[in-house]
């Protein structure tokens, strides 16, 4: 089985870093609390070089923060669209992005609901243990408009749908009880500053 797959075909080999972050800038990561995160985005209607651009921004953005994924609306913008550089459970490396996303609907006798640890570069320093299909089909279009379906199980099927629920308005807080909610704060406000040293760190690192 191929090692790596790039918008949901398999790839024979592929840089450590993503070429678009090559060409992207850093950006800010929104944090829970911050309007742009809590409500639903908008559509992408112009497939162009801004969003191109904003593509290659989001991948660099996304990995001085070690992350697996990012939602456009993580760095301030109110478009339905995500990137990813995430491995599934078997160690296969999917990465990529993903336009407009919609997560179908599965029928419960062909998913099974995994409980196990959850992050996000927007809640900086605090995970939770959040249920999840164990399987994920997410459909959308690619940054030339060109229709595109991405499966993933495991952790990249979590990764899935953990990124679409924020271009719907949703962090993974929002599905926890509030005492839950209220522990991974908690959690936050103990580690922020320690995660935004390593971020500043990675920053350095990359650009230098």
């Amino acid at each position: 089985m191929p090692s790596v797959f790039v918008q949901g075909r398999p790839v024979d080999s592929y840089p450590r870093l993503a070429p678009e972050a090559r060409r992207g800038r850093v950006r800010r990561i929104t944090e829970v609390g911050e309007e742009v995160l809590h409500k639903p985005c908008r559509d992408v209607t112009e497939f162009g070089p801004d969003l191109a651009a904003l593509i290659d921004d989001m991948f660099l953005t996304m990995y001085t923060a070690d992350g697996a994924g990012l939602a456009a609306n993580q760095v301030g913008v109110d478009l339905r669209l995500f990137v990813y550089d995430c491995p599934d459970d078997d160690g296969v490396r999917h990465v990529g992005h993903i336009v407009n996303p919609v997560l179908e609907p599965l029928d419960a006798a062909h998913r099974r609901l995994l409980d196990e640890a959850e992050g996000c570069l927007s809640v900086p320093g605090a995970t939770r243990d959040v249920p999840r299909p164990d399987r994920a089909v997410v459909r959308g279009f690619d940054r030339d408009g060109e229709p595109l379906v991405i499966e993933g199980t495991g952790y990249f099927a979590r990764c899935l749908a953990h990124e679409t629920d924020h271009v719907n308005g949703q962090v993974y807080l929002d599905r926890l009880s509030q005492r839950e909610r209220k522990d991974a704060l908690r959690q936050m406000a103990d580690r922020r500053e320690a995660v935004f040293a390593r971020r500043a760190a990675n920053v350095a690192a990359l650009s230098g």
